[in-house]
């Protein structure tokens, strides 16, 4: 049967903070790279060595949506997809990450007698040709945030089981948790929470600091163009200017994906419900010196429930959905040079 999430949250116009806004003089534009070899969405990704790691993802044939297990592997100097090994069982939003030279693979959703949307606690690392199990995270918890700073990787909010039941998405609930796994020892930790409980959200690293941006709130259905700041070193959290209102005059909030470039961040795409629902096409970039957020390009291609990251200076928006509510999986792969 179809998998639909997003048809059971009631949207609601966001009310957010007016943050200063300047447009971009210079015209930096988005462009086409070689395309995933399969349409996904859903997805995170993780940065090793110059490559990336996209795996999982809810995949779409002609009558339903699948959970995948296959894993690509993009080299951006060589603009070429190769098929890496498969995950060890399929997820879908099971969030990557690298760290200590490896690539991990937390928890995400996966198919059980509950239903499509049973949030797990195992979590793998990639060595060579096998992810390997390793152990089980301290609770269930999914549509996360990953950022790794040093050898420790924050995942902050997100999704965990409301109560007994773990099989469907309503039988979660926004969070505001914060997870923090030491890869160098294998242990795990938990920090400060979020000041927001939220799904959906985005994260990126600079100085040492964990951003997360956006996400959106199930209670009401608004998406939050929020952003705050978290220092392990006082276990403290801040929060900046939010991200702009979309032109469409919706929140730019849940399933967008942010990237760290020099002393910006970028964020792009994701989705809004309130019907008839839609798909983000604005970038936006936002100074980390002066807390203000810039225009930058639209995407050729609108999507949300994508992977975004960075490699040496360029952002990369890999796959994801082209509608709202995961009608319709993209291979799209564009790069933008900030």
């Amino acid at each position: 049967m179809m998998i639909h999430r997003r048809s059971l949250i009631a949207s609601a116009a966001a009310m957010v903070a007016v943050p200063r806004i300047a447009i971009s003089s210079e015209s930096p534009r988005w462009q086409r790279r070689a395309e995933m070899p399969w349409a996904t969405q859903e997805i995170y990704c993780a940065v090793l060595e110059g490559r990336i790691y996209v795996a999982g993802g809810l995949i779409r044939d002609a009558i339903t949506t699948r959970i995948n297990d296959r894993v690509g592997i993009y080299d951006p100097a060589a603009d070429i997809w190769t098929e890496g090994p498969r995950l060890a069982q399929p997820r879908h939003h099971p969030m990557l990450a690298a760290a200590r030279g490896r690539v991990w693979a937390f928890g995400g959703y996966d198919r059980r007698e509950g239903g499509e949307w049973t949030s797990m606690t195992d979590y793998w690392a990639l060595d060579g040709d096998v992810w390997h199990p390793v152990g089980q995270m301290p609770q269930p918890l999914a549509e996360t945030v990953g950022v790794t700073v040093g050898d420790r990787v924050h995942l902050v909010t997100g999704r965990s089981p409301l109560g007994g039941k773990n099989g469907q998405w309503n039988d979660q609930a926004d969070v505001a948790t914060h997870l923090v796994f030491d890869a160098a020892n294998n242990s795990w930790s938990t920090a400060r929470p979020a000041p927001e409980a939220r799904n959906s959200a985005a994260g990126a690293a600079h100085g040492g600091h964990v951003y997360v941006a956006g996400g959106r709130m199930v209670e009401g259905g608004r998406g939050t163009g929020r952003l705050d700041r978290y220092d392990p070193a006082t276990d403290q959290w801040d929060t900046l200017s939010p991200i702009p209102v979309s032109s469409s005059g919706h929140q730019v909030g849940g399933g967008l994906a942010l990237a760290t470039v020099g002393d910006r961040l970028v964020a792009f795409g994701g989705e809004w419900l309130t019907r008839p629902g839609g798909v983000f096409t604005e970038t936006w970039i936002y100074d980390i010196n002066t807390d203000d957020w810039t225009r930058g390009p639209d995407m050729g291609v609108p999507r949300h429930g994508l992977a975004g990251c960075s490699v040496d200076g360029v952002v990369y928006a890999i796959a994801g959905g082209e509608v709202y509510s995961g009608g319709k999986a993209s291979s799209v792969v564009e790069a933008l040079r900030v």
